[in-house]
């Protein structure tokens, strides 16, 4: 059985400079987040002091992506337990049913395990078979 190599060619510097901007636009894009609609503000407007097709591209990048009128704190952090509701019974209720709906995912997440290894499993005797079946012909 052969394998291809892989070619390595060193990387043009015309992707380099792309990949290092589009870090440095990243990087600059997180840090203004990190500040607030203020700081996007503010950078919008030294890029309409500075060059106006600049402060153009910040409002209009502003707009897309939601930062001028959405959100202006994105948190990215998993959900956290629920609070509490202050009803006792429904609170019993809801932590019940969570539970019970956790076990019944663990159960069929197990299950699903179970039928692919069946799966591969009968596949692989299956090659098996055709494989005997050409050695013996």
């Amino acid at each position: 059985m052969t394998t291809a190599t892989p070619v390595l060619r060193p990387a043009s510097t015309e992707a380099s400079t792309g990949q290092r901007l589009g870090d440095v636009l990243m990087r600059a894009r997180d840090w203004l987040d990190g500040r607030g609609r203020p700081a996007w503000i503010v950078a919008m407007i030294l890029g309409f002091i500075a060059f106006w097709p600049l402060g153009l591209a910040l409002l209009t990048y502003m707009i897309w992506s939601k930062r001028m009128f959405g959100c202006s704190k994105r948190s990215y952090s998993t959900p956290s337990a629920p609070t509490s509701t202050g009803n006792t019974a429904f609170d019993a209720y809801r932590a019940e049913t969570l539970k019970r709906l956790e076990d019944e995912h663990r159960e069929f997440m197990d299950f699903l395990a179970k039928l692919r290894e069946a799966k591969d499993k009968s596949e692989f005797d299956q090659f098996m078979d055709k494989r005997t079946a050409k050695a013996d012909a």
